[in-house]
């Protein structure tokens, strides 16, 4: 999933260009996977928009693009559906078999739905760009653990950490199921960048141990899941030089547990939010959506790394 990459890339709008006059342009891996993430965020936050139970219908098409961009990279896409209030809900799940320890499972997740009032670009448009283009990569690779990619409605409120979430359900599904789940990943808002000082918030103290400028990813874990929030951190340095910052904390901390992550601590399985941090409260400072950037964690051309 990782890349060493500076994301100097021409600009999507360049492409556009070269495509209405008719020019032949040959894009490199990062330029495509820029323009991969780039059209999975503007098919579901500005042609979809705002998705969940109150906008049904644009729910349903939001698990239809999902199921079709899995269904068109030769996965089989398995329908974990349940009711809310009338309103047919699915979590939605491909998988890559292991080849070694396929009894292992490696599981990386993003939520579709995005909060009331809003057509969810970074939140979380972004971690589901993320998600399917992670596993676009892994159909040209055998990981020796099983690879689970998860897509889970209705974390958004009024549904989170309630039986309504689509992650709770899935974790205790998994948890009678006895899944040997070694790390869940969240992928939450993960597209937004600033170089700008002053564009990073914290809880209380925090801000005395981490940069005031939000041009980094995080990893976040509870204390439980700290050694492998530290070996996946690890991985991500030996083989990407964007800026990652990591934290180990209790779950109470404003920002920690706001996730699907949550759902599989909730059920004993070790778990991690990877994200921007712009959950938390913000400076009225422009975070820009950088496709570059995120291209940059979601990288095609070194070796994957998930030691789990």
């Amino acid at each position: 999933m990782f890349v060493k990459c500076h994301c100097r890339s021409a600009s999507p709008d360049y492409y556009l260009i070269a495509e209405a006059v008719g020019q032949a342009v040959t894009m490199s891996d990062d330029d495509l996977l820029m323009h991969r993430l780039r059209a999975h965020v503007t098919s579901l936050a500005a042609e979809i928009g705002e998705r969940n139970v109150f906008k049904s219908e644009a729910l349903r098409r939001a698990a239809a693009y999902i199921e079709a961009e899995w269904g068109a990279l030769g996965y089989g896409v398995e329908r974990l559906e349940y009711d809310v209030s009338g309103i047919r809900c699915a979590n939605l799940i491909a998988t890559r078999e292991g080849s070694t320890r396929r009894n292992e499972i490696l599981l990386l997740g993003a939520h579709y739905d995005s909060v009331v009032g809003s057509p969810g670009a970074n939140d979380n448009a972004s971690g589901v760009a993320a998600l399917l283009e992670t596993a676009r990569m892994f159909q040209a690779l055998k990981p020796a653990l099983t690879v689970r990619f998860v897509a889970f409605v209705n974390e958004e409120p009024p549904f989170f950490r309630t039986g309504q979430q689509g992650s709770l359900l899935y974790a205790q599904a998994a948890q009678r199921r006895g899944d040997d789940i070694r790390l869940m990943a969240s992928l939450e808002t993960i597209g937004c960048y600033s170089n700008e000082t002053g564009s990073q918030r914290y809880p209380p103290l925090f801000r005395f141990f981490y940069p005031d400028c939000g041009n980094f990813i995080g990893i976040v874990s509870d204390f439980r899941s700290r050694t492998a929030m530290r070996r996946l951190a690890a991985a991500f340095r030996a083989h990407s030089d964007f800026p990652l910052q990591t934290v180990s904390t209790f779950r109470f901390v404003p920002g920690v547990a706001w996730s699907d992550h949550d759902s599989f601590w909730r059920n004993d399985y070790p778990a991690v939010m990877v994200t921007d941090t712009v959950i938390l409260p913000l400076p009225a400072l422009p975070r820009s959506h950088r496709y570059g950037r995120q291209a940059c964690l979601s990288g095609v051309r070194k070796r994957y790394a998930w030691p789990v």
